[in-house]
């Protein structure tokens, strides 16, 4: 049996590392917004008037409908909390590179 270790609970989930990235940055963006409404002790409608949204999004929000809310619509609510959302680019792995270089090669037989 061969072992995999993955990097997130989304990687494991998705096979698609797009939409895994995905994935990540929205739950991690709605984690961090519900937190914030739960330790301020703000009403559902409260939120809302502070995210910008109505109090029908906070409660998907908090009960954490992912597919409901995009990356874009989840940075603008935190920037509407006072949030200061950032986004990290890691550099490419190594075996990645070299398995698209070798992809990209092309061999013409005559």
């Amino acid at each position: 049996m061969r072992v995999q270790s993955l990097s997130s609970v989304w990687d494991a989930i998705e096979d698609n590392p797009q939409i895994a990235s995905s994935l990540k940055a929205r739950s991690t963006l709605m984690i961090e917004l519900s937190s914030m409404i739960e330790n301020c002790g703000l009403t559902q409608a409260e939120a809302a008037e502070i995210l910008g949204v109505t109090q029908p999004r906070v409660s998907d929000l908090m009960r954490g409908k992912i597919n409901l809310f995009s990356l874009d619509m989840l940075m603008d609510m935190a920037s509407s909390a006072g949030m200061s959302p950032q986004v990290k680019v890691s550099k490419p792995k190594a075996k990645f590179l070299k398995r698209r270089h070798n992809e990209s090669k092309t061999e013409i037989i005559a």
